[in-house]
């Protein structure tokens, strides 16, 4: 059976269980301004999302990024009968070949993608609350198909309540280190493997000012990103890879988040890095709340430094601060490149949901499931990957 026609058969038995749903309205908000409020209502460390969806680094990408692509804000917030906000989906609009799709916002800076939730409302949400919200959603006729991707299916221990809807595995998969309260160093990075960082560290320790630390000003912020936007463009050509951060916006968003302070102290994106005297020698980017620190962006010099190893001892070094930081996960973004291996043994599980709203979303979601499907299985097909690999080389 599709996805499409498992939620045509599931929403056609709803009715008699969607009198119990607690989502009593759906509002449709297209600005960021008149969606602050409700938005920050559930930002505040206490319900449930993902550091991607806070409204500091999701605002910064729409205006930076979404907004000179033609993505139109589709902020969707249920509410309970007294307005309280249950949950919001921080999504944009786009309109390719006659359909209006709803996706989530961050495009492709988002490793996990999330509605935000109420607390004590995601512990207890049922499908018939998604049927609400899904046939309020349809009564709108804003938007003809969600495609809702790369998202996690549990966060913080906690069932993401959009995993009750018809999903299929993700494209990608997303490698991911745990962290246990107290657990010894060697739980988090081997012996053997710690032995041989710090005999390559050894070399750099030798350079004059050689430190690692999390850039706390906007001097060493702007002087980092500086250096990133000169270095990532000649390491991305080494390996036949497309600039993406010269695509319209991306820069400024990404200073933009950077720069942008938090209430906990920290910043919409952190930056860690090694650096001495002379140069910036590794720096590692991502969003961390007080539970996870999620690898975004990184580089290293291109000078003799990059022999020892420097991305592997920025790498350690974030691990073991995130674990005095008391946090139960660390996630390298998306993708299985062999460093990533390095420190995660195992994957997030994530997924994707196409959900169609009118006939024209039916017709689109079935397409987009069977694409990404496909995806998928080249993916996890040796010899297909290698000739899409070359494909795209060849192309670019």
């Amino acid at each position: 059976m599709t996805m499409a026609a498992a939620l045509g058969r599931r929403t056609a038995e709803a009715p008699t269980r969607s009198t119990a749903s607690r989502i009593a309205r759906v509002d449709i908000i297209g600005n960021l301004d008149q969606a602050e409020t409700a938005w920050r209502a559930l930002d505040d460390g206490r319900q449930l999302g993902t550091p991607y969806q806070r409204f500091d680094f999701l605002a910064a990408w729409q205006r930076q990024v979404g907004g000179r692509d033609d993505a139109e804000p589709f902020i969707v917030v249920a509410r309970d009968a007294e307005g309280k906000p249950l949950a919001l989906l921080p999504l944009v609009l786009t309109h390719s070949l006659g359909v209006r799709t709803a996706r989530f916002m961050g495009g492709k800076h988002t490793t996990f993608n999330m509605a935000l939730w109420d607390q004590a409302f995601a512990h207890e949400a049922t499908f018939a609350d998604l049927d609400a919200l899904l046939s309020q959603l349809r009564g709108h006729n804003a938007a003809d198909l969600l495609a809702l991707t790369q998202q996690p299916l549990r966060w913080r221990d906690v069932r993401n309540p959009l995993s009750l809807l018809p999903h299929q595995p993700s494209v990608n998969a997303c490698p991911l280190l745990s962290l246990a309260p107290g657990g010894d160093p060697a739980s988090r990075i081997s012996n053997s493997f710690r032995k041989r960082l710090k005999g390559k560290e050894r070399k750099l320790q030798a350079l004059s000012g050689y430190r690692y630390f999390i850039a706390g000003t906007d001097a060493e912020i702007t002087r980092l990103l500086d250096w990133f936007f000169e270095i990532k463009p000649q390491r991305m050509a080494e390996q036949g890879l497309p600039n993406v951060f010269t695509e319209p916006g991306v820069a400024d968003f990404i200073r933009s988040a950077c720069l942008t302070a938090l209430p906990n102290g920290g910043r919409a994106i952190d930056i860690h890095a090694l650096t001495s005297d002379a140069e910036i020698i590794a720096l590692f980017a991502g969003v961390a709340d007080e539970h996870r620190f999620s690898m975004m962006f990184n580089t290293y010099t291109m000078s003799e430094n990059s022999r020892y190893s420097p991305g592997l001892i920025l790498m350690r070094n974030i691990i073991d601060q995130c674990a005095a930081r008391g946090h139960r996960a660390l996630d390298l973004g998306i993708g299985s490149d062999d460093y990533k291996r390095m420190f995660c043994k195992r994957d997030e599980p994530i997924f994707d949901s196409f959900i169609p709203l009118s006939p024209r979303g039916r017709l689109a979601a079935a397409a987009l499931s069977s694409v990404s499907r496909l995806k998928r299985r080249v993916k996890r097909n040796e010899p297909l990957l290698r000739l899409a690999q070359r494909l795209r080389h060849a192309f670019h």
